[in-house]
This record gives structure tokens, C-alpha cells and sequence, in this order.
């Protein structure tokens, strides 16, 4: 017999469900021995994310640093725009929506359940090695120094790090997820606070799909204008990247079909080959707008304040942290964690409401950051043309 393998997501939704059944009946020992696994999880999280943060950033920095010269140069500069834009966009839409729906109830912040439980049965301190900004600045400093230095003995030992840390990631956190995530709604429903954040999940789904949407349209509209191309027409051949995508979870595993769908828009070998597998890890457009959409859901559900000075920062950080977020499903809010708790004050079950927010919807993530990349790809192309003195790319 054929073990039947259950994917993250459909995991994690029936984590949700189970913990609100639970939830529901549960006796107060129950939901203790729950908050006593959330404690030691989000403890061990904490612990984790700044090496999270080393390991990838350094690395992915350091490998911006070789290549193609302009080439790399265009394709960071307009991967790191589209990703700004996409966040900028969020910011905005989901600042004026969100507020008509999601509100804490007669202004009564939503509270973490866990505080008006039983304390857990026991606590166990896991300090982070490093502060959330020192290991940012370190991974920024390796991977500069890396780049500059072109040191491959040191660029060899993070690249295995890197490893060491997206198997702690594959093996340790993502199949420990679900049960965290099964534990917070289940003390959520203790608390009778479920309706509340079920009611969100859904509306800021219903979002994030909608500004998914008009980010490729942006995205298709800029490239068909600068290379006389029909957007929707090109959309239509880049869809088959879109939708490969939705399955795999992923935007290495769908690299060739991104790749090949990209040449048939008109862009060149010479550029496709180069900037789709860049793109795959450096252009996260539509996990940025689902980053940003969900943290201000988050936040709007804790009663916090929506300041555009505090998320504008937030941002442009986030362009930057979730380069080379590790090729598992999930991975850029892994990336992201560190900035949500250290720049947006997320607390332990924030984070996990967050986490449970981003998965379930993923794939539609990853779907638009793979479909845009054929936009860049068109882009570049036409502006590296620019640069050669050759023509334009050919009509459709």
C-alpha cells in the first residue's frame, strides 16, 4: 500500500479545523499541555531565526555579486522595484479596506488566550545567539565581504550552513507547524476569539488574490508598452508557469517551465537563461503583497495602529530579507519572521496567526512571483538591447 501524503496546506487547514473542534470541548489540561508545546515551539522558533536570517541572506547576497555585470545589475534593480511596488501597493490598499472589516471589537485589543490560561506546565529558556539586527547586519557584512573578496573557501561554509538550516526548516519546523498552529486556534477557541480571526482569514484571502491580479496586469502592462507586445496576450503564454506553480509550491521546481514560456514572449536566450533562475529567488512580488496584506490583517485584529512611517521601513527590509528564502513551501515568511517581531512588535501568536495566514494561500504567492518573472525578463531584455545599440525586441 501507497502511504497517502497530505500537503502543507491541506495540513494546516486541518490543523485549523481540529483545533477549533477541539478547542470547543477541551478541558483546561488539555489546552495547557497545547500552550506548554507553543511555548517550547515559539521558544526554539525564536531561537532559530536569526540563523535563518544569516544563513540565507549572506549567501543570496554574495551570489548577487557574481555574474553578468549590467545584466545582474538591471535584473536586481527591477526585481527589487517590482517587490517595493508590490509592498507600497499592499500597504495602501489594505490600510484603507481592511480597516471596514476588521476591526477589535468595541476597540478590545485581541488578546493572546495563553494569558488568561493556566500557566504552562513548564518553561524552557532558548535565547537567540544573536539579536534580530545583528545577525541582519552580519549577514550583510559576510555577504558584501564575500562578494568583494570573491572568497570561495567562505562562501563554501555558508552555502553549507544554508543547507544545515533549510533541513532544520524541511525536517523540524514546517512538520511542527500544523501542531503549533492546531495548539493557537485551539486556545483561541478556549478563549471564545475563534469567530473573530476565522472571519479574517477570509477577507484577507479574498484581497491579496484581487491585488495578486492587478500586480501582474501592472507588471504585463509596463513590459507590453516597452516592447510593443499585446499584455494579456503575453499573460496568456505565461500562464502555464502560473499554474505549474500553484502546484509545486515552488519557484525553483518551476524554473523550466517559467524559462521556457518567457522565451516564447520574444525576450532573448541570453537574458531569459540568466534572469529566470535569478528571479526565482530575488522576485517575490506576490509574497510581498501577501506578507504586508497579512501583517496588517494581523494587526488590525490585535488592535494596533496602521502607521505608514513603521510598515514603509518594514518594506524595504523585507525586499532585501527574503532573498534566497529557502526552496520550501512557507519559506518567505520563515525569511520574514525576524522583521515582523522586530520591526512590527509581532508577539508569539501573532507570528503563528501570520504563518497560518501566509500558507494558506502560498501557492498563489509563489504562482505570481513566477509569472511576473516573465514581465522583468521582457523588461531587461528591452533595456539591455538599449544599452547594446540593437533594436528593439521583435514585433508580435
Amino acid at each position: 500500500m501507497k502511504k497517502i501524503k497530505i500537503g502543507l496546506l491541506a495540513r494546516i487547514a486541518l490543523a485549523i479545523a481540529l483545533g477549533v473542534l477541539v478547542g470547543s470541548f477541551a478541558p483546561e489540561a488539555v489546552v495547557r499541555v497545547m500552550a506548554t508545546f507553543n511555548g517550547l515551539f515559539g521558544n526554539f522558533l525564536g531561537f532559530v531565526v536569526p540563523l535563518i536570517i544569516i544563513a540565507f541572506i549572506a549567501p543570496g547576497i554574495a551570489q548577487l555579486g557574481t555574474g553578468s555585470g549590467k545584466l545582474l545589475g538591471l535584473a536586481t534593480f527591477f526585481a527589487y522595484t517590482s517587490t517595493i511596488i508590490a509592498g507600497f501597493m499592499a500597504l495602501i490598499v489594505a490600510k484603507n479596506v481592511l480597516p471596514r472589516f476588521i476591526s477589535s471589537s468595541s476597540g478590545e485589543s485581541f488578546e493572546n488566550p495563553e494569558e488568561f490560561l493556566a500557566t504552562s506546565f513548564f518553561k524552557v529558556d532558548m535565547p537567540p545567539a544573536v539579536g534580530i539586527m545583528t545577525a541582519l547586519l552580519l549577514a550583510f557584512i559576510f555577504g558584501i565581504g564575500m562578494a568583494a573578496t570573491k572568497s570561495d573557501i567562505l562562501k563554501k561554509g555558508f552555502d553549507e550552513f544554508n543547507v544545515i538550516i533549510e533541513k532544520v526548516i524541511a525536517n523540524v519546523i514546517i512538520p511542527l507547524l500544523p501542531v503549533h498552529i492546531f495548539g493557537i486556534f485551539m486556545n483561541m477557541t478556549f478563549g471564545g476569539q475563534v469567530a473573530k480571526i476565522l472571519s479574517v482569514f477570509a477577507i484577507v484571502f479574498v484581497l491579496i488574490i484581487i491585488l495578486h491580479f492587478v500586480m501582474l496586469v501592472m507588471q504585463y502592462s509596463v513590459a507590453g508598452a516597452l516592447n510593443n507586445k499585446n499584455p494579456l496576450k503575453l499573460m496568456k503564454i505565461m500562464s502555464p508557469a502560473y499554474f505549474t506553480a500553484l502546484g509545486t509550491q515552488s519557484s525553483a521546481a518551476t524554473i523550466p517551465v517559467t524559462l521556457a514560456q518567457s522565451r516564447k514572449t520574444g525576450a532573448s536566450s541570453k537574458v531569459t537563461d540568466f534572469t529566470i533562475p535569478l528571479f526565482a529567488t530575488i522576485h517575490l512580488s506576490g509574497s510581498t503583497i501577501t506578507l504586508v496584506t497579512c501583517a496588517i490583517g494581523v494587526m488590525l485584529l490585535n488592535g494596533q495602529a496602521i502607521e505608514f512611517n513603521a510598515i514603509m521601513p518594514f518594506i524595504f527590509m523585507l525586499g532585501i530579507t527574503m532573498i534566497a528564502a529557502p526552496g520550501v513551501p512557507g519559506g518567505a515568511v520563515m525569511a520574514a519572521i525576524g522583521l515582523l517581531s522586530s520591526m512590527l512588535g509581532f508577539n508569539e501568536t501573532m507570528v503563528a496567526l501570520m504563518i497560518a495566514l501566509y500558507l494558506a494561500q502560498d501557492s498563489f504567492g509563489t504562482a505570481t512571483n513566477v509569472t511576473g518573472d516573465g514581465a522583468l525578463a521582457l523588461i531587461v531584455n528591452r533595456f539591455s538591447r538599449d544599452k547594446e545599440g540593437k533594436p528593439d525586441v521583435v514585433k508580435s
